[in-house]
């Protein structure tokens, strides 16, 4: 009988030791698509993306099923361009655990609109990272795109929790920007694709002139939010102190694409931390805010004075 046992552990073992980094949701909104395509085909796309992001393993780091990062995506179908190619929008999504709580903080909260790719029904949907282009770019567009902000995600995540602790997904997700597939449709993987695209996003994680970001993410959560509840007037000093940070970096660095992310789902958290707060930490978190998200300056008035 003990023989029997250390055979189903020694075969489990390995799957145990190498669990899956992401607990991610994919979905797919077709109600855009109004011609008479096949909708099934796409119910066929939504589970081998699932697949796909949920079952590959992106590190060699071992995660707990506790561990894994909950990630969404919703890949939204617009318009059919060619028989086969879609342009889409694609909102991606990520929390990670405040400690001590059950409140998700987000890590990662964009809408990447430049996404077209082409895909046929049961068509491969994987990802090699040594060969990004694949012989179609449209094709291989989509799993780079995915690869892309599992590693983005991983790396927001490792930063978290170790100061510059994501460099090195940064670094595979700058691999997947060098070699992104190139052809029609193809964009947000170059510098002049825009402003605000996946080559910035990386390039402000990646920049040793930005070192400061990583401090600041850092700061931000593990200083400030993982310390909210237990020690709640601590968090507030680090949270004021990590702010002053970022507005410095802003200053120095204006309207970097980072430090428009940074900020983006983090409203009701922030205001959540200084209700509280005495009003001189009010007063000074409405200043540094109103700087950081002007967008929501009058909510954050409306609601720390």
């Amino acid at each position: 009988m003990k023989f029997k046992v250390f055979l189903l552990l020694l075969f489990f073992f390995p799957l145990l030791s190498r669990s899956q980094e992401l607990q991610a949701k994919v979905t797919v909104i077709t109600s855009r698509i109004t011609t008479t395509v096949d909708k099934r085909i796409f119910i066929t796309l939504q589970t081998q993306l699932n697949n796909l992001m949920n079952t590959r393993k992106w590190s060699n780091d071992v995660f707990q099923s506790n561990e894994k990062i909950d990630c969404s995506f919703i890949l939204n179908l617009e318009t059919i361009v060619d028989p086969n190619v879609y342009k889409a929008t694609l909102t991606v999504q990520a929390a990670r655990p405040v400690y001590n709580s059950s409140y998700q903080c987000a890590l990662l909260n964009y809408l990447d609109a430049d996404v077209t790719f082409k895909y046929q029904e049961f068509q491969p949907v994987e990802f090699n990272e040594n060969r990004i282009q694949g012989n179609d770019p449209q094709v291989a567009n989509l799993t780079a795109i995915f690869a892309y902000y599992a590693y983005m995600i991983i790396g927001l995540d490792y930063d978290s929790f170790s100061p510059k602790g994501g460099e090195a997904f940064f670094r595979k997700a700058q691999q997947i920007v060098n070699n992104a597939p190139e052809g029609k449709g193809t964009t947000g993987w170059r510098v002049f694709d825009g402003l605000r695209n996946r080559y910035w996003l990386n390039e402000n994680l990646i920049n040793n002139r930005y070192n400061i970001v990583h401090d600041i993410i850092y700061s931000y959560y593990r200083a400030a939010m993982d310390k909210w509840y237990d020690n709640e007037a601590e968090a507030r000093r680090n949270m004021l102190q990590c702010l002053t940070q970022l507005q410095a970096f802003n200053k120095e660095n204006p309207n970097t694409m980072i430090q428009q992310i940074f900020m983006q789902g983090k409203m009701q958290e922030l205001v959540g931390l200084f209700k509280k707060g005495t009003a001189d930490e009010r007063n000074r978190a409405i200043t540094l805010l109103q700087e950081l998200d002007v967008i929501n300056a009058q909510f954050y008035k409306q609601q720390l004075k």
